[in-house]
């Protein structure tokens, strides 16, 4: 681990959320949102009240933007979540890779945790990383993701409990990171204009995403993916055995056509693969 990436480990373990300046450059940040021009032209305004009814998303960016790939795989990123989430989990996935542009006039949204859609016992490990790309400047004004700081080591009972926000004011090739236990949400857009980020998320390898990574890309997409996003994606098992196919690593899937009866095999961590040698030892003596 980098200084850097300690650095913003610490300020992630301290108030849940950390921005860093400038991590690329921002005509990388341009020619993607340049990229994903058509798509936010094309996509209607979500519905619900979570989702926001002035707010369009859009996932799959790894289909509808090859640029971004880069920002996914960004190296001091992957080596952030990996200390955020290894802890916990054999390897880390993609949760989701999401575009979202607020409208003028939409309210602010509801404060949460992206951690409260899994249902295990919160507070032992983290769940999540989000990190958040504006497109555009995030303003007081035109809908900054409101952070909560310090709520990922406190469970409020009710909106009055919160702290005062934090509002994530920042510029394109700036990062905003939040765990996915701190409450955020989005501001309201008292402007004239359109507010436009992506967002990357990054889980335990044993969650089920929240995008699904084998419609968003299935194996005649993904073959095309550098092995390392393939991994993200999902073409890869979690030990022990978790996500194969047919009793192999998924990523069989990607060379083509599998054989008809590929076989079993088994994909253990060293402690289980020790502990049934010693076993089968056992039996033969």
């Amino acid at each position: 681990m980098t200084t850097e990436v300690a650095g913003w480990l610490r300020q992630l373990e301290q108030t849940g959320y950390c921005i860093i300046p400038q991590l690329v450059p921002q005509a990388q940040i341009t020619e993607l949102a340049d990229a994903l021009e058509t798509d936010f032209g094309q996509t209607p305004f979500s519905q619900g009240l979570f989702y926001g009814q002035r707010t369009k998303r859009f996932g799959r960016l790894l289909s509808r933007a090859p640029q971004s790939a880069a920002l996914v795989l960004q190296p001091e990123i992957i080596a952030l979540a990996q200390a955020v989430l290894g802890r916990a989990c054999d390897r880390i996935q993609l949760n989701v890779a999401q575009a979202i542009e607020i409208h003028p006039g939409e309210p602010a949204q509801f404060p949460h945790r992206d951690e409260d859609m899994w249902a295990g016992v919160k507070g032992q490990h983290e769940y999540l990383l989000n990190v958040m790309w504006p497109l555009d400047p995030f303003t007081p004004d035109n809908g900054a993701t409101c952070i909560y700081p310090g709520t990922h080591r406190v469970q409020q009972q009710a909106l009055d409990d919160l702290p005062e926000a934090m509002i994530a004011t920042c510029l394109p090739g700036d990062v905003l990171c939040f765990l996915g236990s701190t409450v955020h949400g989005a501001g309201a857009n008292r402007t004239n204009s359109t507010r436009r980020a992506v967002v990357v998320g990054y889980s335990l390898g044993w969650l089920k995403p929240y995008e699904n990574p084998w419609l968003a890309y299935p194996p005649a997409v993904a073959r095309h993916f550098p092995k390392a996003l393939t991994d993200l994606v999902g073409y890869v098992q979690h030990r022990p055995n978790l996500g194969n196919f047919e009793g192999q690593c998924p990523s069989i899937l990607l060379d083509g056509s599998p054989d008809l009866y590929p076989g079993a095999i088994d994909a253990l961590r060293p402690n289980q693969e020790a502990m049934l040698a010693a076993y089968a030892g056992h039996g033969e003596a």
